[in-house]
């Protein structure tokens, strides 16, 4: 039973991210967030966002850094892996005549 974090590496909105998970249950997970001071909107399915600025005190709070990969293949071992569904292309737009 851990709390798992990868590396900051993903950016978005001018700032980069990581993923903070549980090998175990989803209650440990917001347990941990709440202490780490996450808001419940960062919570995607089954991790949390994590803005670089919370990673040292993650660790600090016991947090395990993990590869990403690792992150996943322990998530998915769990069970608690909750996979996108497939992303639907929409069709283009007709163009407008002008007239």
């Amino acid at each position: 039973m851990a709390i798992l974090v990868d590396d900051p590496l993903w950016t978005r909105w001018g700032r980069r991210w990581a993923h903070l998970v549980s090998d175990s249950d989803f209650e440990e997970l917001h347990a941990f967030a709440r202490w780490l001071g996450l808001p419940r909107r960062a919570f995607h399915n089954d991790h949390y966002d994590l803005p670089e600025e919370y990673w040292p005190r993650a660790l600090v709070l016991g947090a395990e850094p993990v590869t990403s990969r690792e992150l996943v293949v322990r998530l998915r071992d769990a069970g608690l892996r909750h996979r996108p569904g497939p992303r639907v292309s929409r069709p283009a737009r007709p163009a407008r005549d002008g007239g």
